[in-house]
């Protein structure tokens, strides 16, 4: 058995745990990247045909880490966003141009922020990738973790000053912690797919409330719409066994004709729907962030952002803390992220659930409520700025990173 050591390892090559490493790879520090799938972004299932909505705080720090400008070419800016509920007089909006930004968000699939993600990292010369590769055991030994990596049969001892956990829902090293998690899963399933309007969607997205769950679309390149569709677990078989004419129908009567009559559809794709809160995000010199300690329902379009805010926020304790020649895994750096983070992550899971639930709700008093708070929101003046700020990720003390500053 051979042994390495290393300053930080992070566990996980997804887009979050592939962001903290970029973001840290050319800040001095000794990095290993351990990864369960090969290096290519078809293998690894974060990086699928799904489409992912970048809020405009998210292009910042992908901008200061230098990812942007790969990207910017893959990306369609969502210019404005549409609200309503079918059926009903509630409606509100948001717009750039209110907001005095160049747009609210950017929308890629993440088989394209993968490719991207992953040349980046083979850039690194500072950063071993170890994959494919999975942590057998750890040992939190108080001056440093003992990680235990089996690939190719092989298994090698690895040590760190910090061990990051950006390994996904079901996190396997939050679970050998024994990290308590609050689960709750909502009894609806997600179908994502691409899907072409006769309109042009002129960078406009919308959130469509219905009664199974909301729908939205996002404009992407070619003057396609990315589809999210959420339907109830029982209606799922139904709806994936469509084919097109019938989904196309079937999704017309849902949505309506603000985009005239949808005209092609690409392969469908589902996942269940769930939330998922870590209690703790740092346990000795473990820290756990991205999905690994928050897993959010698609409704607002938060979830990866949020991790992206958290790698904004450890990459900076981390290299302030080496910088000035102190312990990266110790208990007052650590300390410092997750004081950082603490109520983000919780404002944000508790506000993405609450409008899960207020908006799946089909009482009757209910529905008059959430209308007459859209009506409000688009009629009273300022109403609106605080929500796009929180929606753009502008909120709260920013990391260097968040506001587009490198780190160096």
């Amino acid at each position: 058995m051979t042994r390495d050591s290393y300053d930080l390892i992070i566990v996980g090559g997804g887009m979050v745990g592939a962001s903290l490493a970029i973001a840290l790879a050319e800040r001095g520090l000794r990095m290993a990247l351990i990864e369960a799938h090969a290096p290519g972004a078809d293998s690894q299932p974060s990086y699928d045909d799904r489409a992912i909505a970048l809020a405009y705080g998210t292009r910042r720090i992908f901008d200061a880490i230098g990812v942007w400008s790969a990207l910017a070419g893959m990306v369609e800016p969502i210019l404005d966003i549409h609200v309503s509920d079918r059926g009903h007089l509630g409606f509100t909006g948001l717009s750039a141009s209110e907001e005095g930004v160049p747009a609210l968000g950017y929308v890629v699939t993440a088989r394209e922020l993968g490719r991207v993600l992953l040349a980046r990292l083979h850039q690194q010369g500072a950063l071993d990738v170890i994959a494919p590769a999975r942590v057998v055991r750890f040992d939190d030994q108080g001056a440093q973790v003992r990680v235990e990596v089996e690939g190719n049969g092989v298994v090698t001892s690895l040590d760190c000053g910090l061990l990051v956990a950006a390994d996904g829902g079901d996190s396997a090293i939050r679970e050998q912690l024994g990290v308590p998690i609050r689960r709750w899963q909502y009894g609806q399933s997600a179908v994502v797919t691409n899907i072409t309007p006769a309109k042009a969607h002129a960078n406009k997205a919308y959130e469509r409330f219905t009664e199974s769950g909301p729908v939205a679309l996002l404009p992407m390149t070619e003057q396609r719409c990315a589809l999210v569709w959420t339907v109830r677990d029982q209606q799922l078989d139904a709806v994936l066994a469509l084919d097109d004419a019938a989904f196309l129908a079937a999704f017309q009567q849902r949505f309506g004709y603000r985009l005239g009559r949808f005209r092609r559809v690409g392969r469908r794709l589902s996942y269940p729907l769930s939330l998922l809160r870590a209690r703790e995000s740092v346990r000795g010199r473990v820290a756990i962030i991205g999905n690994a300690a928050h897993t959010l329902h698609p409704i607002a379009g938060q979830g990866f952002n949020l991790g992206i805010r958290d790698v904004a926020a450890l990459a900076e304790v981390i290299d302030d803390a080496f910088a000035t020649g102190r312990d990266i895994g110790s208990p007052e750096v650590l300390a410092a992220y997750e004081r950082w983070r603490a109520q983000e992550q919780r404002n944000v899971a508790l506000a993405t659930d609450g409008l899960a639930r207020l908006f799946s709700n089909p009482l009757r008093i209910v529905r008059a409520g959430r209308n007459l708070g859209m009506l409000a929101m688009e009629f009273i003046p300022g109403a609106k700025h605080p929500l796009a700020r929180a929606a753009m990720g502008l909120n709260g003390g920013q990391p260097r990173l968040a506001r587009g500053v490198p780190l160096g």
